[in-house]
């Protein structure tokens, strides 16, 4: 069998070293190139020892001209970089990215959130969101896949399926989410040098953090009146993310149905996975995975429900739903690579 060329793009930061670990197990897949700028002639065992004894290319400067032997571009640039990457595709190219250059289908919104034009806007009708759970049969029509933010990850699974269905109510939604600091990517440690990154817990990004936006224009496809607030924090661990989510809920509702219909909305979903009822998680559950872990609480108050729902940043909050929806495109097992 004929195994894909991959070219992965921004190869060296935290979610690109992941994708290498991910991809180099998969059995449908060559790494042909790893690119990057700062590491160029590098091995990416640099990067991570774990892949020493892997027979990896040593990192080079992107060029279009590799899009000649490449199926599948892997983008984990800084956002805008993935949008220069688009203008040069072939007809046999599909790019997968990993960042928020195609998340959001307005070129205005991203201009608002992103603080700078999008360089690709004619590409835009082209992309698809590509939260695999909620989109995945309309994967294999996209040139481009906008794999979703972390946060929106675990925030989106167990929202969008109940606002649906109208069974909580769509205002006064409150999203609390901590992170371990991998999703910063490698600044993070320079940027937070004086602030004991390691002890202590960090609120940021209030109100106005980026991901607002796509958790916004994804909840309002689904409940076009729906309210929320989703504040973020950096926590002293590497990997991991944590959201609780408090809800209201109707009087006929109760956090048992609650938890029945969301088990019963993805029970062919496998990297969905559900907790006992009334259980409380932790991120230590999903650690090197790609499954979302989904719980439902109750609250001291009849008409309110606590959800909690972790993930791993890294895999399911990033390289790992890039590899689970390359596979759908490519009608390979849904879990080749990811487990």
């Amino acid at each position: 069998m004929r195994k894909l060329n991959v070219l992965i793009a921004g190869s060296t930061g935290y979610m690109g070293v992941q994708l290498v670990k991910l991809l180099v197990k998969h059995k449908n897949i060559n790494i042909k190139y790893l690119c990057g700028n700062s590491s160029i002639g590098k091995k990416i065992s640099f990067y991570d020892q774990k892949l020493k004894n892997k027979k990896l290319p040593k990192i080079v400067k992107f060029e279009k001209s590799y899009l000649k032997e490449i199926d599948i571009i892997y983008t984990a640039l800084p956002n805008g970089e993935a949008q220069n990457i688009s203008k040069h595709l072939l007809s046999k190219n599909k790019l997968i990215d990993l960042a928020a250059d195609f998340r959001l289908s307005s070129p205005k919104e991203y201009k608002k959130w992103y603080k700078k034009n999008h360089k690709a806007k004619e590409k835009i009708s082209k992309s698809i969101y590509a939260l695999t759970e909620v989109n995945k049969k309309y994967l294999k029509k996209a040139k481009i896949i906008a794999c979703p933010g972390c946060y929106p990850t675990s925030i989106l699974l167990p929202l969008i399926p109940l606002l649906k269905k109208k069974i909580i109510h769509y205002k006064n939604i409150v999203i609390d989410s901590k992170s371990g600091y991998s999703g910063a990517g490698r600044s993070v440690h320079k940027k937070y040098a004086k602030k004991n990154l390691y002890e202590s817990l960090t609120a940021y990004g209030v109100g106005f953090h980026r991901h607002n936006s796509e958790i916004d224009q994804e909840l309002k496809k689904v409940s076009k009146n729906v309210e929320f607030s989703f504040t973020p924090h950096l926590s002293p661990m590497f990997r991991g993310i944590l959201t609780s989510i408090y809800v209201n809920v109707p009087d006929k509702m109760n956090p048992k149905k609650i938890y029945n219909f969301l088990k019963k909305n993805y029970q062919k979903d496998q990297f969905i996975k559900f907790a006992k009822f009334n259980l409380p998680i932790s991120t230590n559950d999903v650690i090197n995975t790609n499954n979302c872990l989904i719980s439902v609480c109750k609250s001291k108050y009849h008409n309110k429900i606590i959800i909690f729902s972790a993930i791993d940043n890294l895999i399911k909050g990033g390289s790992g739903q890039g590899v689970q929806n390359m596979n759908i495109i490519y009608n390979f097992p849904e879990s080749r690579g990811l487990l």
